[in-house]
């Protein structure tokens, strides 16, 4: 029998290598892409065809994405996630024995069915398995492992690039096997999601693994009752429903959900940011920094990219979600405001740059070129603490629990969906309509804004089943953060008390009274009621005032 460890920490450090795996895959590519040796080798790509390239990683992990909650229902989240580490090994492999452009596209489909599968996944383990107090913490990690793996494999490809041949980017992508065997192997000593174990009866390792992360060994420590009592009741409630499927995160009451968790993903790309990292050397390029000053200023944002990401770790189940988003979209909207303008004002068109007829712009001007690089570093630094986790972690927590491997898998389906058409269109984007690429941005990041404050409760320091009772109770998102526990109980009794008294019994034909109006036989106590049913029992729907008014900004 293998000794499984059970910190929180550990697990998620082991587990969020699948975040590696995409960071390795995006600088992969982005640290080649105007390298003479690749280029030669693949015949000097055009647009379209290093778009097809890029975002051939990306229409693999929509697949991935869409059968990642099969996979995870059925197998559990810990070996779904083997699954995906496994199809990464293979994946690699194909791309560092390439011999030409189509195996080079074949091998990045595979690997992005792993990163699918990684991607939404991983995040849903974690998150059912930490304590709720430093949930956005460990989910925060899965992102910050994905900057470790953009800046590891960025250095590794440069470092690689002073070779010659083919070898240069074969040896580079051959590297990407080892975070790959390392996931495969560390998840062996990790337990299985309690909550994708109680969905199988499987309840005495289920209390065992809650047991061991909240209660420190203690079996009947308050933490342990609760969260297993709560998980026994979300079970039993999932029963009565039929099994899941995609359609049913339309169904009603769960659309509105659906949409939102969507919404996060889609709008994580919309920020632009993997343009600045798949395209990165354009920019720069198009900046004036070519050849390895255009490497090494790339990189810095790379660092940037795994420092900034630390504050959202450490502070993320302080600050809250929502702030953190609608700050990270503002500030994204601003730099990139200034990145187009400066480029349009002090830039002018090319042929092409250094023989790269995808660049078609460049900004003589040594200041403005500089100003431009600096709004670059402030635009990673302020996604990696915002929208960089917040997406993820945002997504692996709203769902409930019979949804939430199916949900994030499509949720997660989405955000490759967008990867894949910006990772296509850019490249021609820039050739056509140049730094206009991130007016069209800036305007994404401003529309998110709104979207978020208006539709995206706030769901900081809550259990994931408690999350559950802010959309059932449908709560507006810009009061969720004031909203207590036992505040939502009290609503949701309130609530169904009202209801109950709107429904009229059928064996007394005269129940059908307006639901205003009030008896006055309470009068002298300062509370009222609502009309009973049966005249015998006329203070058996008796609301209190007071109740009702101190609730009332829940409704």
């Amino acid at each position: 029998m293998v000794l499984k460890t059970y910190n929180p920490y550990v697990v998620a450090a082991a587990a969020t290598i699948g975040g590696m795996l995409f960071g390795f895959d995006v600088s992969s590519v982005s640290a080649f892409v105007d390298n003479p040796t690749y280029r030669e080798f693949f015949n000097y790509p055009d647009d379209v065809k290093q778009g097809g390239i890029t975002s051939a990683m990306a229409g693999g992990s929509f697949f991935g994405s869409l059968i990642s909650g099969r996979i995870s229902d059925i197998l559990g989240r810990r070996y779904a996630v083997q699954c995906g580490a496994i199809i990464w090994i293979i994946g690699s492999l194909v791309q560092c024995t390439v011999q030409n452009t189509t195996q080079l596209i074949i091998g990045r489909l595979i690997s992005g069915v792993a990163i699918g599968i990684c991607s939404s996944q991983v995040p849903v383990y974690i998150a059912e398995l930490s304590p709720k107090k430093i949930r956005g913490r460990l989910v925060g990690l899965f992102q910050w492992a994905i900057t470790w793996g953009v800046m590891i494999m960025f250095f590794i490809s440069y470092g690689c690039s002073f070779m010659t041949g083919a070898k240069s980017f074969r040896i580079a992508w051959g590297l990407q096997i080892v975070p790959g065997a390392l996931l495969l192997s560390a998840l062996v000593f990790f337990p299985e999601s309690p909550r994708w174990l109680a969905t199988k009866d499987r309840w005495d390792e289920a209390t065992n693994v809650i047991t061991h992360i909240q209660g420190g060994g203690d079996m009947d420590h308050p933490d342990v009752l609760v969260e297993m009592q709560e998980i026994r009741e979300v079970v039993r409630i999932d029963r009565m429903s039929k099994d899941v499927s995609v359609f049913d995160l339309f169904a009603p009451g769960s659309r509105l959900r659906t949409f939102v968790g969507a919404s996060a993903q889609m709008w994580q790309q919309l920020t632009g940011i993997n343009v600045m990292m798949y395209y990165v050397v354009y920019t720069f390029a198009m900046a004036g920094y070519e050849g390895n000053a255009g490497l090494i200023s790339s990189s810095v944002q790379y660092v940037i990219n795994v420092i900034m990401t630390v504050p959202a770790i450490l502070f993320i189940d302080k600050w809250g979600r929502r702030p953190l988003l609608l700050t990270g979209s503002t500030f994204m909207a601003l730099w990139l405001f200034l990145v187009g303008g400066i480029m349009g004002q002090y830039g002018h068109y090319v042929d092409s740059l250094n023989g790269n007829s995808a660049i078609k712009w460049t900004v003589p001007n040594r200041s403005a070129a500089q100003s431009i690089i600096a709004f670059n570093y402030l635009f990673v630094g302020t996604f990696a603490p915002s929208w960089g986790p917040g997406a993820w972690i945002y997504v692996s927590e709203i769902f409930p629990l019979k949804q939430r491997a199916i949900a994030n898998g499509f949720c997660a389906s989405i955000n490759w969906t967008f990867n894949f058409l910006l990772a296509f269109c850019v490249p021609p984007g820039f050739k056509y309509i140049q730094w206009r690429v991130y007016i069209i941005f800036a305007i994404f990041c401003v529309t998110m804004t709104f979207h978020v404050f208006f539709m995206f409760p706030e769901t900081k320091g809550k259990t994931l089943e408690e999350v559950d009772l802010i959309w059932e109770e449908n709560i507006p998102p810009w009061k969720s953060g004031r909203i207590e526990v036992a505040d939502l109980e009290v609503h949701r009794d309130l609530r169904s008390r009202v209801e109950k008294d709107k429904t009229p019994r059928r064996e007394d034909p005269n129940a059908f009274h307006e639901l205003g109006e009030v008896s006055s036989s309470n009068n002298s106590s300062g509370t009222s009621t609502l009309c009973s049913d049966d005249p015998g029992e006329e203070n058996s729907g008796a609301v209190d005032r007071t109740s009702i008014d101190s609730n009332s900004r829940l409704i």
